[in-house]
């Protein structure tokens, strides 16, 4: 089979059971399972179409295919997503991050610049919670530390919180991919049941909780996506339980008041809450006590993120 063969293999059999994929790009999908067998690129498979696959080659990649067509995504089958720039380790863990996330990631990156703006030598301190395969805080200090927005001397201490170890021990693997010995002092872990065992309060808190109805949670997970219903469901109560309210909420109702007595004064909390939710979240802010609380939009327009701020 040649690498042209594979890709119309790959692309016609995912084409032909999108029923089971629900995939709205097989042809990608096939190029991206290809490119992950045979370790090359998208350019490389565009200039070698007539090269053989070794029958190892085909074997594993004829797997992948049937592996996609059970509705596992191809993040799970490739073990990475790249996310805002840097690719990170995925597992069922986890969530897979998401491009409309990349949102929550720049509004943080802004609220950093006016907090770096405004205590130029100061060391700030950021909490990620919910982190799951760290995505969120990791790119922002990554993008921070990139633009030199932060230096060696001023770069933030960042915690990632997570309920699950299975999660934490992801994020772990992906600071420890994305920043050398010296940063990585100052990103630590906590498994924590939201802020129950984080100490310390901090400068700007960043969020992507669970926060789906667990009716909608049930009918997403039906096409064998294999992502973490802990991390979707926002119906579940502090202590595991199942909430009554079935609106995705539940959580979001401990977390926000929990979140203010964690921020500094004039700290930020940014919160994703998509189409769900990001309404009542803001609300929920406002009955906290923060100020200054808005929406941001993602990139097709529909409503994201909250913020608010601890005056």
């Amino acid at each position: 089979m040649t690498i042209f063969q594979a890709r119309q293999y790959g692309t016609k059999t995912l084409e032909a059971n999108q029923s089971l994929t629900r995939s709205s790009s097989p042809a990608l999908d096939a190029d991206v399972l290809l490119q992950f067998v045979l370790q090359k690129d998208k350019t490389f498979l565009l200039f070698h179409a007539d090269e053989n696959l070794t029958k190892e080659e085909q074997a594993v990649y004829e797997n992948c295919i049937q592996t996609r067509m059970t509705g596992l995504p191809v993040a799970y089958i490739t073990g990475t997503k790249e996310f805002f720039g840097y690719d990170f380790i995925v597992t069922p863990a986890v969530l897979i991050p998401k491009p409309d996330t990349e949102v929550l990631v720049e509004q943080t990156l802004h609220a950093l610049e006016q907090k770096v703006k405004a205590h130029p030598r100061q060391s700030l301190t950021l909490c990620d919670m919910c982190t799951g395969s760290g995505c969120v805080g990791l790119s922002v200090l990554r993008s921070a530390l990139d633009s030199k927005l932060v230096t060696k001397e001023t770069f933030p201490l960042l915690t990632l919180v997570d309920i699950s170890s299975d999660a934490l021990n992801i994020a772990r693997q992906n600071r420890d991919a994305l920043f050398s010995e010296h940063y990585r002092q100052n990103i630590r872990l906590v498994q924590s049941n939201l802020f129950f065992s984080v100490p310390g309060t901090f400068d700007i808190i960043m969020a992507n909780p669970p926060y789906i109805p667990k009716a909608e949670v049930i009918e997403l997970l039906k096409d064998g996506r294999a992502e973490p219903a802990l991390a979707l469901d926002g119906d579940v109560t502090l202590s595991g339980e199942s909430s009554r309210t079935n609106d995705g909420l539940a959580l979001m109702r401990n977390f926000i008041p929990q979140a203010k007595e964690h921020l500094n004064t004039q700290g930020m909390l940014l919160v994703e809450a998509g189409e769900y939710n990001v309404q009542m979240t803001q609300y929920l802010m406002n009955d906290a006590g923060l100020q200054s609380t808005h929406i941001v939009k993602d990139y097709a327009g529909d409503l994201r993120c909250a913020v608010g701020t601890n005056v």
